[in-house]
């Protein structure tokens, strides 16, 4: 686990992109639970971090697919891969992910 940033960098409800080993990865806060994911949609390689997060569900601003940030799992395409989950710990105000 690498640090990556701080836990109060990403505000309930939001979303921010961090890098990681070379990999943008977004984190989501969802009700004051954060959640790594590869930040490029599987559907045309769109920034996931510029669409929507409601609740646990990101959708993607380029063509609307949509994914589930607890497991990267695909809720709506067009995408028909999910995104990368990654494991992401809270280490007192340490963001841990996994490089």
């Amino acid at each position: 686990m690498v640090k990556i940033g701080n836990a109060n960098d990403v505000a309930d409800g939001q979303m921010r992109v961090f890098v990681v080993d070379g990999t943008k990865v977004n984190v989501a806060n969802a009700s004051g639970h954060l959640y790594a994911f590869d930040d490029t949609c599987t559907h045309m390689g769109c920034s996931l971090a510029n669409g929507e997060l409601e609740g646990t569900t990101v959708t993607c601003a380029c063509h609307g697919s949509q994914f589930d940030v607890t497991s990267g799992a695909v809720l709506r395409g067009p995408a028909q891969r999910p995104v990368r989950s990654l494991p992401l710990q809270v280490n007192g105000d340490e963001l841990l992910a996994e490089a």
